[in-house]
């Protein structure tokens, strides 16, 4: 091992030793009780609900996936993609986080996303609950293997070991302080983590743009790929056996510009919808202190991801012209961040960089993993099977959970060649249309019944499988992102159904009304 590479793995370490030192820290607290592990006893405050709710959602593919994609087929796909996510992060806080932090306290001081949508419509059978439950377990399960796949990639990439070896070690640490600190830590570390991201993607933008000549020269470099500069347009690499071509002088080859219309604008906007039904980013609404706090949080939350997201960006767009054909596949495009920052930065500062994607990732997957338990465990065990489960019994439950979907997990991420941009958009499409419109639905229209709420999930999140696996591969209008038509039809399902099914009891109706109002 190189002299760099040492520092930059000492780096590293220092950086994963401060996850592990907080997890021990806020282990007593989380211990104390199942709500202090799952949502920290509603105490977090505006700054660590907003960047921990952004640093959870966001994920390694901020750092490897979009600057990937713009690196790939230049700026269309990757621009109204964050264009999207940029509205929806917005619009979610200002419309639906003050509502669902009053709501979820007045509906039985729920704690789970499955719990408050079951307790909104005052189930005895407990359908939705479970229905949700499995949900979040089976999405969860593939979001985890996006974040193990990141892993891989970095450290394979940077020390040259083995693929599947360094996955499991990055999952084994994740898992370990989940397991430790639960949602307390969770948030606190992804606070940091959200300011380590931040800071990664600013610095490494600055000094590729520097090294690439300055802004004006990145443009011609650029302008003169077929369709990579454009927002109606996009590129297309020639491949054979999926890699693209270079010309006899090591120059990579474009084809003609592809069409970038409206429906292909729509397709990638709708990534915005998926906020809506995104379980770590609503846990942060129930999450927080008090509601009068949502409106700084608000501000906090889409400035750093209007920031972040600019930056990914522009950082894929610089690495073509940095290394126009260092990366000759999809999947190694995006690497495209690891190389700008070894290749620019000193080997220290590197290594702190390199702690950028960590922290997007970790701060992931520490989600995803302590959500998925707690479907499990609170909802399905002690909602369903054992109303009577101690505190004791539900965190035991809760931590074989993690185990289990973290071996899922890394079963999935097994696959080197995995692109994690396509992994990740598959498990959002299901959240965001198997909870978003449900969400919506259950928190502004009091007509909604308990049936339409089961038919909204039940068709939401079975379109995202069809329409993935099926429908899409008709081509043409049909290959427009799953997301959409799934989110679409779930709502049409809610409307119909409950409107030809019994209006809601007075009681329903009336906590509806009181949810509006109530202080909290």
């Amino acid at each position: 091992m190189s002299g760099d590479q040492i520092q930059i793995i000492v780096a590293m370490c220092v950086y994963l030793g401060s996850l592990i030192a907080i997890g021990i820290y806020y282990a007593k607290v989380a211990n104390e009780s199942s709500d202090n592990y799952f949502i920290g006893g509603r105490k977090l405050g505006p700054w660590v609900a907003a960047m921990s709710a952004e640093a959870s959602d966001m994920s390694g593919w901020l750092l490897m996936g979009l600057p990937g994609m713009a690196y790939w087929c230049g700026l269309s796909d990757a621009f109204w993609t964050a264009v999207g996510l940029a509205a929806g992060t917005y619009i979610n806080w200002l419309v639906v986080a003050k509502r669902l932090r009053r709501y979820s306290t007045l509906a039985g001081n729920a704690i789970t996303i499955p719990e408050f949508i079951s307790n909104r419509y005052k189930e005895n059978k407990k359908v939705i609950l479970t229905i949700a439950s499995v949900f979040i377990l089976v999405f969860f399960a593939v979001y985890a293997g996006s974040c193990f796949v990141t892993f891989g990639k970095l450290f394979s990439a940077l020390f040259g070991l083995q693929y599947q070896i360094v996955m499991i070690a990055g999952a084994v640490i994740v898992i370990l302080y989940t397991f430790l600190g639960g949602f307390l830590a969770e948030s606190v570390s992804d606070f940091l983590q959200g300011i380590v991201m931040i800071i990664a993607l600013c610095a490494v933008l600055t000094v590729g743009v520097i090294a690439a000549g300055g802004i004006p020269a990145i443009l011609d470099n650029i302008k003169s790929i077929p369709g990579f500069f454009e927002l109606f347009g996009i590129a297309q690499p020639q491949l054979a056996d999926s890699v693209q071509q270079l010309d006899a002088a090591g120059k990579p080859l474009f084809g003609p510009v592809g069409n970038y219309g409206l429906l292909s604008i729509i397709s990638t906007m709708s990534w915005g919808l998926g906020y809506f039904g995104m379980p770590q980013v609503l846990l942060r609404f129930m999450a927080i202190n008090k509601s009068s706090e949502l409106k700084k949080s608000r501000r906090i939350a889409t400035i750093w991801c209007i920031i972040s997201l600019f930056a990914a960006v522009a950082i894929g767009l610089t690495g073509r012209a940095l290394y126009p054909a260092e990366l000759l596949t999809q999947s190694l495009s995006e690497n495209i961040f690891i190389i700008m920052s070894t290749g620019l930065l000193p080997a220290f500062l590197a290594g702190v960089v390199m702690s950028g994607i960590l922290a997007a990732t970790m701060s992931s997957s520490d989600s995803y993993l302590l959500i998925a338990s707690s479907a499990l465990s609170r909802d399905i065990f002690k909602g369903v099977f054992k109303k009577d489960a101690t505190d004791e019994q539900v965190m035991l439950v809760s931590r074989i959970t993690l185990l289990v979907v973290s071996i899922f997990g890394i079963i999935i991420a097994l696959d080197e060649g995995s692109v994690i941009f396509k992994v990740v958009s598959f498990a959002w499409a299901g959240f965001g249309a198997t909870f978003g419109p449900v969400m919506l639905f259950s928190l502004f229209w009091k007509r909604t019944t308990r049936a339409g709420a089961i038919a909204g999930m039940l068709t939401g999140g079975g379109m995202v499988f069809i329409w993935h696996y099926l429908i899409s591969r008709l081509g043409g209008v049909f290959a427009i992102y799953e997301l959409f038509p799934a989110f679409v039809l779930s709502c049409i399902a809610i409307v119909i159904v409950s409107l030809l099914t019994k209006k809601p009891d007075q009681a329903i109706l009336d906590e509806f009304e009181a949810a509006k109002t109530y202080e909290c």
